[in-house]
């Protein structure tokens, strides 16, 4: 680390040379100011790459400063020392703008932390116009939208900042994809993006996914493994539907976040572990609060910055880029060409509701992409009112497999059927794909996609 010059900006001449002897160390120049007004004139005639300000100041406070430079000079992050114990000022300094906080007294260890993560830290508008960031940004959240515009910008801000984010919205609106935007913006990119299903795991593994187990611990526990914690470790965990945990684990939950510390199950000693939480449900996690349904000090811990992501209704104007996109993506997965839309399609697109946002387009599109007889996909295609595209006859009946005693998934139980009965027109028509699919009622389009997608090929 070289070349990096930091503002110090305290009023007690220890804890000045205490930060000034440890980012030394760090070859990290460093110049020092007691108070507001000097820090503010300095930051305006001089280059800096760090700040770190204390709390209490004799003309102002870290906040007032923090807010200050997000207008001035909104790329250089700033960091705030704070009282021990005074976590509503850290959060509020985060939600002004701040990169991180560090408590007093100050832990050596957890400074050098702080000023490594800031220091690799990008410009707030880097890749924003053009470069490999930039492509990737539109590739994550498409659209040209004001709403979904304001959404990157917001992102790109929060991910420069360590502060837990709560993304909200409805299903299928894109969430994830929200927080692995901020996840690439961040310092931590270099590290894992750790997504994670909270509903889908059930109760009584979840200590054991969320933190690891050690050998022998419980039955069935035959080797050490690690959990999400410790897979995300320097990176970012993403909680999804984190309103699906249960009230017990909620409270193991905030336990880790705040100690950042955890206790894998079968363990004697802790381990230390360094995540930054992203999380996100369709639900509303205040009113579930209020019900007693969601932990209040979680909510608030994980709640530090909201980011509400827009349903696909408030940015139609985006639909003919997205679902673009998805054929597109459809013709590339399946090696069949590309279908365009026609334009009473992209109407009814663009009027239908959606209530399942992004995730019912792309299933929406599946289904016309396969079924359609010609390259351009025509409204009708669409079946957005559930109806049977014209033409489409019945498939004929084949010999449907029982699920086995230890039962059958419905998907793997869906495409046996589909197999049985592509296998049986296949054979009716001497292995002419065109015939069996006239026979099967379907486009021969639709017979070449499930081939591929059932491996048939």
């Amino acid at each position: 680390m070289t070349d990096y010059r930091a503002l110090i900006v305290d009023d007690e001449p220890d804890i000045r040379e205490l930060l000034d002897i440890t980012l030394s160390r760090m070859a990290v120049e460093c110049t020092t100011a007691a108070t507001l007004a000097e820090a503010r004139d300095l930051l305006a005639n001089q280059v800096f790459h760090l700040c770190l300000t204390d709390m209490s100041l004799p003309d102002g406070n870290g906040i007032d400063l923090v807010d200050w430079m997000q207008s001035q000079c909104p790329d250089i992050p700033v960091a705030v020392i704070t009282a021990y114990g005074s976590m509503d000022s850290a959060i509020t300094a985060l939600k002004t703008g701040a990169f991180d906080f560090v408590s007093k007294p100050v832990e050596l260890p957890r400074l050098r932390e702080l000023v490594e993560s800031a220091l690799r830290l990008p410009p707030e508008n880097a890749g924003e116009d053009r470069g490999t960031t930039g492509a990737r940004d539109e590739e994550l959240l498409l659209g040209e939208s004001p709403e979904i515009d304001t959404l990157r910008r917001q992102a790109r801000k929060v991910a420069r900042s360590q502060a837990p984010v709560y993304i909200s919205g409805e299903s299928g609106s894109g969430k994830e994809l929200v927080a692995r935007l901020i996840h690439e913006h961040g310092p931590r990119r270099e590290h894992a993006f750790v997504p994670v299903n909270c509903g889908a795991i059930p109760q009584e593994l979840m200590e054991s996914e969320f933190f690891g187990h050690r050998k022998g611990s419980f039955t069935g526990a035959t080797e050490n493994r690690e959990g999400l914690f410790q897979a995300a470790h320097q990176g970012t965990l993403f909680l999804d539907e984190v309103a699906d945990l249960p009230l017990p684990m909620q409270v193991k939950l905030l336990r880790a976040i705040q100690e950042k510390r955890i206790r894998p199950v079968g363990a004697k000693e802790e381990v230390a572990v360094d995540v930054r939480i992203l999380s996100a449900t369709h639900r509303n996690l205040a009113a579930l609060v209020e019900d007693g349904l969601f932990r209040q000090d979680l909510f608030y811990r994980i709640n530090v910055i909201e980011l509400r992501v827009p349903s696909l209704r408030e940015r139609a104007a985006d639909i003919p880029i997205l679902a673009r996109h998805i054929l597109e993506r459809l013709a590339r997965d399946y090696d069949l060409p590309p279908a365009q839309l026609s334009d009473d399609a992209v109407t009814a697109l663009q009027a239908h509701p959606f209530p399942g946002n992004v995730r019912e387009l792309e299933n929406c599109l599946e289904r016309a992409f396969t079924l359609s007889e010609e390259d351009v996909i025509r409204g009708e295609d669409l079946q957005l009112n559930g109806a049977p595209s014209p033409g489409s006859a019945p498939e004929e009946s084949a010999a449907i497999p029982e699920p086995g005693e230890s039962g059958m998934d419905l998907e793997s139980y869906l495409e046996s059927i589909e197999r049985t009965t592509i296998e049986k027109a296949l054979a009716q028509t001497e292995g002419n794909k065109t015939a069996a699919a006239r026979w099967l009622g379907i486009s021969f389009r639709a017979l070449r996609y499930k081939l591929k997608k059932l491996g048939m090929e």
